[in-house]
């Protein structure tokens, strides 16, 4: 009486004929698998859009009147070929700092900057040439823009660092970024969020706290993520402010 034998893997023998089969097949279906895995998650997630340092439109320079609150913005009253004269555009340096408080630039002087344009689509950034010859100092004063309320909303979107989102990075935001986005709104980088539906036909914000001044940092713990939050929102310039109450701030699953 016969015994039917039964393939058996030794790791230091060679495979059995009928087991090599099995494991090609189990290894192109796990290959597969992970694969269209992959690309469902890719195409899954948002186009991060075209951003991008603008190093081919060259260095510009405009003149404007300086606002440091929430953080450092020039509201252009002499522009360049491409900036506008009329655009309020956020300051900020090199790598991951911003324009210091401690330059003690006061509101409403008459300045001078020179520098890179970063771009994603209607987000602008103007990256200050080294040292002090970015951002100088002018004769004379002007009255900042008048704040016009446009009321208290429930808003849900992302908080992210506005530099590596206007381009510094790609994308620049998600929680994988959240380690760099908090680094660079230590340095004192102007926080942008990134509404889900556009309100008054924007979707990115300069984010400041509900007195006026910069983002408090009990928000860095949802910079990243999917939230929900309230926030009053102002007109300055031609620039829109979100006065967030960090109280109310949640993440959404």
């Amino acid at each position: 009486m016969s015994q039917k034998q039964t393939s058996f893997f030794v790791g230091y023998l060679p495979v059995p004929g009928n087991l090599r089969k099995f494991l090609l097949m189990i290894s192109v279906a796990i290959v597969a698998g992970l694969s269209a895995g992959g690309i469902l998650a890719g195409i899954s997630q948002d186009d991060p859009g075209q951003a991008n340092f603008r190093f081919d439109l060259g260095r510009q320079t405009v003149t404007g009147t300086f606002q440091s609150k929430p953080y450092p913005i020039v509201h252009v009253d002499q522009g360049s070929e491409h900036i506008k004269t009329g655009r309020s555009i956020m300051v900020t340096r090199g790598g991951k700092r911003g324009v210091n408080p401690m330059d003690r630039i006061e509101d409403g002087s008459n300045v001078e900057v020179t520098g890179i344009l970063l771009k994603r689509g209607e987000l602008d950034m103007f990256q200050l040439v080294g040292g002090n010859r970015g951002l100088k100092t002018l004769d004379g004063s002007s009255g900042l823009p008048v704040k016009e309320d446009l009321g208290t909303w429930r808003v849900q979107g992302e908080i992210c660092d506005g530099k590596c989102l206007a381009g510094a990075m790609n994308p620049g935001r998600g929680i994988a970024h959240k380690a760099c986005a908090n680094l660079c709104l230590i340095g004192n980088i102007p926080p942008v969020f990134v509404s889900s539906q556009p309100i008054e036909d924007e979707i990115y914000f300069l984010v400041g706290d509900n007195v006026g001044g910069p983002m408090s940092s009990s928000a860095y713990d949802y910079v990243g993520q999917f939230v929900e939050m309230e926030t009053q929102i102002v007109r300055q310039g031609d620039i829109l402010i979100m006065q967030i109450k960090p109280d109310t701030l949640r993440a959404v699953q």
